[in-house]
């Protein structure tokens, strides 16, 4: 029978969306995803909270494996993605502003931010600077004091490698309290938060520098101080009431550390795309807004296209600002 014109188009759009319906991606199995440091960590928590909503909203078919890959601030995890995963469309890879330091110090050689697709931010992290609860610091302002007084006098321990966003955190912090020889300030790096958090709790190192939902074990068990966290205001959880802002310090800081993921460049549109509206739906979910509730995160989301160009964007400033405080590399 001949078909005519409207009948043509009718026919034409219906083999269409069934084309698109018989290729379209979804994830067959399990999927994992990498958590660039040990047990504990930011990027520990980021997999394995994410990859449980994925579950529990059914947007995934099977389970979330989080595979945890520790080294050079996110580097080895971001290499194997590069140079052994690139086309595996069943893989996440948790990152976050630490992930752009590393990118903008020079801390991943021979990698650059256009290895990998940027998919999508679910919320921001804000920075702290904590003691073990019996620490004769009671403030932010004592312990920069002390700073002031001799550089070299507190020794601090975070994630990741001098110069990564821990440690940029507590150097613009001294740089704003005033300062002097930055470079002497005595900064430990650990393969995430998990284990410099107990550096400072078992008291083998004075002040910690890392990011809330790190420590937030460590805060409900007493055995770890929050002197500051670096936001515009206290943050809006009742266990984090009484924590004071840098800025009500006389430290004009905001330190935040967004929370994401990036996933491997040579996977076809339709998988990439699948991980875009993914995230987008997790980060609208009741689900998702509780555990960002729960665990002191505040709202933040970009996706796609938007994310990728502010990680660009974030990199460059990373480099100044590192250029600035004279730890460029």
């Amino acid at each position: 029978m001949k078909m005519h014109g409207k009948a043509k188009l009718t026919a034409a759009i219906s083999c269409a969306l069934i084309s698109t319906a018989a290729w379209s991606f979804e994830p067959s199995g399990k999927v994992d995803c990498i958590a660039p440091s040990d047990p504990g960590g930011g990027w520990d928590f980021t997999c394995r909270s994410v990859g449980r909503v994925l579950q529990n909203l059914d947007l995934v078919p099977a389970s979330v494996q989080t595979i945890n890959m520790a080294g050079a601030t996110g580097g080895v995890a971001f290499s194997h993605v590069v140079s052994k995963r690139s086309n595996d469309p069943k893989l996440l890879i948790a990152a976050s502003t630490t992930t752009a330091a590393g990118l903008a110090q020079g801390l991943f050689p021979g990698m650059t931010a256009d290895m990998v697709d940027w998919v999508g931010a679910l919320g921001a992290d804000y920075g702290i600077i904590a003691v073990a609860d019996d620490s004769p610091y009671q403030n932010l302002n004592d312990l920069m004091s002390a700073l002031q007084e001799d550089p070299t006098s507190v020794t601090f321990s975070g994630g990741d490698s001098k110069g990564s966003w821990d440690h940029l955190k507590l150097l613009m912090a001294a740089q704003k309290a005033g300062v002097s020889d930055l470079r002497d300030i005595k900064y430990l790096p650990y393969d995430g938060g998990g284990e410099a958090l107990t550096q400072v709790v078992g008291h083998h190192v004075d002040a910690f520098t890392g990011d809330i939902s790190e420590a937030r074990g460590f805060i409900k068990s007493g055995d770890l101080r929050v002197l500051a966290v670096l936001s515009d205001e206290r943050l809006p959880l009742e266990e984090y009431a009484d924590i004071p802002t840098a800025k009500e310090q006389g430290i004009d800081l905001v330190g935040a550390n967004w929370r994401g993921f990036y996933i491997p460049s040579d996977i076809p549109d339709d998988a990439k795309q699948y991980w875009i509206d993914s995230m987008n739906t997790l980060y609208e979910s009741d689900e998702w807004k509780q555990v960002m509730m729960d665990n002191g995160l505040m709202p933040f989301h970009l996706s796609g296209e938007e994310f990728t160009n502010f990680v660009t964007e974030q990199i460059a400033s990373i480099e100044q600002i590192s250029s600035d405080l004279g730890i460029a590399r």
